[in-house]
């Protein structure tokens, strides 16, 4: 059934308010949205995205509530069996516990403004170069340090500082080749960084493969809109990825470095090495010899100059780091040291998006930029001052509190929810590790309708914009991966706990002259294989298939 021939949506307001409400263009929730601003709702404060306050559909998502309000149970729910089958087809698929599950990805799309987005571009990018700035300081002369804009103890008590990176210098001075920021919409609608992730940050063959997928099943959807591109990723993570080479390599070998098939983003490894034209490599298939990195082909050994890397600094190179690692390659760290190869990301960014580091970046874009900060932090409590400390102590079940170590929504404790045992013992465990936790108010994260059953419920989203640092632009891809918490009233949206995913569409200005999608080749027309076949190494172990799952 075509949109376009769809019922008209049926509007709740009737008589004299229905016609003020038709000549004004005004919609309201439809039947599919049937208690959708229900005031009984969990977290009925949240900023939601699609509707105002007063039921009012906000303006960028006019013509897909249009589209969408007009679908009956049957359709919707075809659409959505229809997008689930394109997403096993195309094997896009997500390991949880050890196990393969299809990707979940919601049919209602996430829209954003022109306006919106040139802001959080600009934001994300100012982000990038304050952090670019770190890195290079801490890792050289460490003059912020040094004038106590930072505190020392904060940068050598990190555990992913590593001074084994001191004075290792890119050629084009680039260590953030590829960075997420995590977003989240606060109850005012405004847009705020939850964190940030400089090492190896996940998630973008969702966004394409969301694209992918919903460009294949409503196609008429997107007829109806001006939604910007986001399959040139791939092309502009090569053009970083060469620049990164030095400066005497005319042709540099580029390869994806990946810890194995039984890895969570294995997927996201290989599709990147397929559009990128690049090898998919493991350790077991390079070397070192004088400092210089090789790859075993079936041409003979080839020299690698860039060094795209999807594994951990502890796993990278066993000379250095973890002895018992298999994952890694052995002397990579000296060859980069000595200029031969280029390791993106670099070793020793973690130490950059340390979720303690994290609430200092304001700091960092004054002091380094002599600018403000365009995206505001989310409001933190840092545990290892004495003041906020007791703060939080004080106010332990209003607040949620978070490891700094942590990752994938793991040992968060959100306070209102928690028992009183539980909070007795997050009490202990900060008392005895303060540099170890931060807090946080809860932000209820902002709703945007998804699929439940036959209908369409508020459901908490937030927002991971992918931005690719080439020494010359910052290039933001316009979209993101946008992750939905699926339970009702869970503002936990990571896919390790259940979450799943929405195609985000960044609207163009109708003056605007960039390409739409659909305007262009299929996403995947665009990949070159240079041919080389990579020598396969032994069997792996069970303890090598450990490896390779604990990685990010």
């Amino acid at each position: 059934m075509s949109f376009m021939n769809a019922t008209p949506p049926r509007l709740p307001p009737s008589g004299r308010r229905a016609r003020k409400a038709a000549a004004s263009r005004i919609t309201r929730p439809g039947d599919r949205f049937e208690g959708y601003l229900s005031p009984d709702r969990p977290h009925a404060g949240a900023y939601d995205e699609m509707f105002s306050g007063d039921g009012t559909v906000r303006g960028p998502y006019r013509a897909l509530y249009e589209s969408i309000a007009a679908l009956d149970a049957h359709d919707l729910q075809s659409r959505s069996q229809a997008l689930d089958r394109a997403m096993v087809d195309q094997g896009i698929t997500f390991s949880l516990s050890g196990q393969e599950r299809p990707f979940p990805l919601d049919l209602v799309p996430r829209v954003i403004q022109a306006a919106e987005w040139t802001k959080l571009e600009r934001g994300v990018a100012q982000r990038v170069r304050a952090l670019e700035a770190f890195l290079a300081d801490v890792y050289g002369d460490r003059q912020i340090l040094r004038d106590g804009v930072l505190p020392r103890r904060l940068i050598t008590s990190c555990e992913h500082f590593h001074r084994e990176a001191f004075g290792i210098t890119p050629p084009n001075g680039v260590r953030i080749h590829v960075s997420g920021v995590d977003l989240v919409r606060d109850e005012e609608g405004t847009f705020r960084v939850l964190e940030d992730n400089l090492r190896n940050p996940s998630g973008v063959s969702y966004v394409m493969e969301n694209r992918r997928t919903m460009a294949r099943v409503f196609p008429d959807l997107f007829a109806q809109h001006r939604v910007r591109p986001v399959g040139d990723y791939a092309s502009h993570l090569l053009r970083a990825l060469r620049a990164a080479a030095a400066a005497n390599v005319a042709d540099p070998m580029v390869v994806v470095l990946t810890p194995g098939v039984h890895n969570s983003a294995y997927f996201e490894h290989s599709l990147l090495a397929r559009l990128m034209g690049v090898e998919l490599v493991e350790g077991r298939d390079m070397f070192c010899r004088d400092n210089v990195v090789y790859l075993r082909t079936t041409e003979g050994e080839r020299q690698v100059d860039v060094v795209y890397r999807r594994i951990d600094d502890e796993f990278l190179d066993p000379v250095h780091y973890r002895p018992d690692s298999v994952l890694g390659v052995a002397g990579i760290q000296n060859a980069a040291r000595a200029g031969n190869v280029v390791v993106a990301n670099a070793i020793g960014n973690g130490v950059g998006d340390d979720k303690l580091v994290y609430t200092y970046v304001p700091e960092m874009v004054k002091y380094y930029l002599n600018e403000k900060p365009l995206l505001p932090n989310v409001d933190t409590f840092r545990c290892w001052l004495p003041d906020e400390f007791d703060h939080v102590m004080a106010h332990l079940d209003e607040l949620v509190i978070k490891p700094v170590e942590g990752s994938g929504g793991y040992g968060i404790v959100f306070g209102p929810d928690a028992t009183a045992a539980e909070l007795a013992t997050l009490r202990r465990k900060v008392r005895a590790n303060r540099r170890g936790w931060i807090a946080q108010p809860v932000v209820q994260l902002s709703t945007v309708p998804a699929k439940v059953d036959d209908r369409l419920a508020p459901r908490h989203v937030d927002l991971r914009p992918f931005a690719v640092n080439d020494g010359k632009d910052i290039f933001v891809l316009p979209g993101g991966l946008t992750r939905v918490a699926l339970p009702e009233g869970s503002l936990v949206v990571n896919s390790s706990q259940g979450g799943g995913s929405k195609d985000t569409w960044v609207l163009a200005s109708r003056a605007s002259t960039a390409e739409r999608e659909l305007e262009q080749p299929a996403l995947g027309a665009m990949s070159t294989v240079d041919g080389l076949v990579a020598e396969q190494g032994p069997e792996l172990t069970s303890s090598q298939q450990q490896q390779q799952q604990q990685q990010s």
